[in-house]
């Protein structure tokens, strides 16, 4: 997995925008038992590797004479490529019968009719993870299966730890977490030790990252970025519990704990003592940095709940309406997301991923190292799924906005007033 696989898509908003509704001449083969699917990843990508492998063994093992087709349409750094043709294959009715979707966009594309239901053919549903139901599920069904769950950890520096005077004793676990005044109180000791901000928590990034990663602040406050229902954003967006963890992000900035500029490489080279990132980045320490010593500890938690909370999330399978043979396709998109393909996934694409089945989890724990069994078990423990909003490109973008916002305190030093203009920003974006 590339650093970043959670870009929201921008045919997402565009579907969202424009209110399209499912084509129906599919331009796929006219062979019933064929099934054609696009992908945003490069067939060189060890993601891409990993799904050549499971169609081929769908070709070889299902029992009807399906056979599937992939076709790699890479994502650019902007998000183009990929994005840019399932926009054009909206307009011209050309969808596959199978594609790929990030998770919160599961909502833009079953409401406009991109995509249909897949409850009945996916199995075993109670051995995924209810962070992946969740994602891929709108207005009661399940509409997209996720193959690969995502998480965000506080990864730190040991020897930079011991200098700066912090014990092992001091060191968050998944049970005893740190609250944000213990994490404020330790960024504090490490920067008047190094004369650096403590930690890069990537507040640099104005992508689906800002809402990724600092939205289990939120979560962990007792706040939301919507009601529930995902009608009202007044009132929660800018409830006193959500104001609470922006105003810990504008003091992290405010008193020099982290920085909006940070460093390339900051954490890898040893000058921040903290990094607050992905599970992708365990890879690029073990291949990259190999004499670096660091370990992993979980989201500090809110001192009025002390709620443990993660992210979760990644990429996922779904069915276009336009499917000619939804039994094949429906097969296709069970097999990727089985416990056999999953451990393909994982025995291809090591240290990037996290196992979407239970099943997969439990027999991958006793066989990784210590890094990647504290993600599993974060994300087993503490996920928490981004809301399923039809209009969520719209809002996530508003939420990255607020960040951005916040973090400019001397312009804007009243978090409360940001919330609030904020929250009537994205209560336009949801339904009445």
């Amino acid at each position: 997995m590339k650093k970043w696989k959670l870009g929201v898509v921008s045919a997402a908003a565009a579907i969202a925008a424009l209110g399209l509704t499912g084509c129906s001449n599919n331009q796929g083969s006219s062979n019933s038992k064929n099934v054609t699917m696009w992908v945003h990843v490069s067939n060189t990508d060890l993601e891409g590797k990993a799904l050549q492998k499971n169609v081929n063994d769908f070709n070889k093992e299902n029992k009807h004479g399906y056979k599937a087709k992939v076709q790699f349409i890479p994502r650019s750094g902007s998000g183009g490529g990929y994005e840019d043709k399932v926009n054009a294959a909206l307009n011209s009715g050309s969808l596959p019968d199978v594609l790929t979707l990030d998770g919160p966009n599961t909502a833009a594309y079953a409401h406009s009719k991109i995509i249909q239901p897949i409850d009945k053919y996916i199995t075993n549903k109670d051995d995924i993870l209810p962070t992946i139901i969740k994602q891929g599920t709108y207005k009661g069904k399940l509409y997209a299966a996720g193959y690969s769950e995502s998480s965000i950890g506080f990864y730190y520096n040991k020897k930079m730890f011991k200098e700066a005077g912090i014990k092992d004793s001091e060191i968050a676990t998944l049970q005893h977490p740190w609250t944000w005044t213990q994490f404020k109180d330790i960024c504090k000791r490490l920067k008047n030790h190094f004369h650096e901000p403590a930690i890069n928590m990537n507040l640099n990034d104005h992508s689906e990252m800002a809402l990724y990663s600092l939205a289990p602040f939120v979560w962990s406050a007792g706040g939301s970025i919507t009601n529930p229902a995902g009608t009202k954003a007044v009132g929660y967006f800018n409830s006193k519990q959500t104001t609470s963890a922006f105003q810990l992000i504008q003091d992290m900035v405010k008193d020099g704990y982290t920085t909006i500029s940070p460093k390339d490489k900051g954490f890898e080279t040893g000058k921040y003592a903290m990094f607050m990132t992905g599970v992708w980045e365990v890879q690029t320490l073990q291949n990259q940095y190999k004499n670096l010593q660091w370990g992993v500890m979980p989201y500090p938690v809110s001192p009025a709940t002390h709620k443990k909370v993660s992210p979760t999330g990644s990429w996922q399978y779904a069915m276009s309406s336009a499917a000619k043979n939804k039994k094949a396709a429906g097969a296709l998109i069970n097999y990727l997301v089985s416990k056999k393909a999953l451990m393909t996934n994982e025995r291809i694409m090591g240290n990037t991923v996290l196992p979407a089945r239970k099943s997969v989890a439990k027999e991958l724990i006793p066989k990784v190292g210590p890094a990647m069994r504290f993600f599993i078990k974060q994300n087993q423990t503490t996920g928490h799924a981004r809301p399923v909003l039809v209009n969520y490109p719209q809002v996530t973008r508003t939420f990255a906005d607020t960040v951005q916002n916040v973090t400019l305190y001397k312009k804007n030093p009243n978090v409360q007033k940001v919330m609030n203009e904020q929250a009537k920003v994205i209560q336009k974006y949801l339904k009445k």
